[in-house]
């Protein structure tokens, strides 16, 4: 079975929050940024000859649902102290609030990852599926990534990859392996 990737980036999505626990840093405070969401998809071409017919995303509300989530929103976490008062304000239309179990880079990767990856496992009945996803906090040097864990992932046998070096699907960096074959 050939698999292929693809990627797509999701951006323009102004997002205020705070880490409520960063009680270290100004994180607490509320703050934006520019948010964006790098996916990586893997399956098998359709008709097309594509791994992700990137018109779906319209079709499917995935822009609308992620537009939604983080664009012009203050997104805050289920367990803030101050739940109430981002309550009101949104009551009163100061703010378009999203509770969330978790805030943060990590977090958005994560809902993002789910958001999309149901979604495309559905359309194309199992035949695309979401890698990973890498959420950045617009002009800054932060990204956080997110993929499920690698243990339900089956390897399969690869050639090209020289000196007997192994590359993960879900990880970009190659590494090292005195094994002779190389497995993704």
């Amino acid at each position: 079975m050939t698999q292929f990737k693809s990627t797509k980036i999701f951006d323009g999505f102004s997002t205020a929050f705070r880490q409520h626990r960063a009680t270290h840093s100004h994180c607490q405070f509320v703050h934006g940024y520019a948010l964006k969401f790098k996916v990586w998809f893997e399956g098998e071409l359709d008709h097309m000859n594509y791994v992700c017919d990137f018109g779906c995303f319209k079709r499917n509300g995935i822009k609308e649902e992620l537009a939604n989530q983080f664009d012009h929103t203050t997104v805050v976490a289920a367990d803030d102290p101050h739940l109430e008062i981002f309550r009101k304000m949104d009551k009163v239309g100061l703010v378009q609030l999203r509770v969330m179990d978790h805030v943060g880079c990590e977090r958005y990767a994560e809902w993002v990852y789910n958001l999309i990856n149901d979604k495309m496992l559905e359309e194309t009945n199992g035949r695309v599926r979401v890698l990973k996803v890498e959420s950045f906090e617009g002009g800054t040097n932060n990204s956080a990534i997110y993929y499920p864990n690698v243990d339900t992932h089956q390897p399969r046998e690869i050639t090209g990859i020289p000196n007997g070096n192994t590359m993960s699907d879900t990880d970009d960096d190659v590494k090292q392996n005195n094994n002779p074959k190389t497995f993704i």
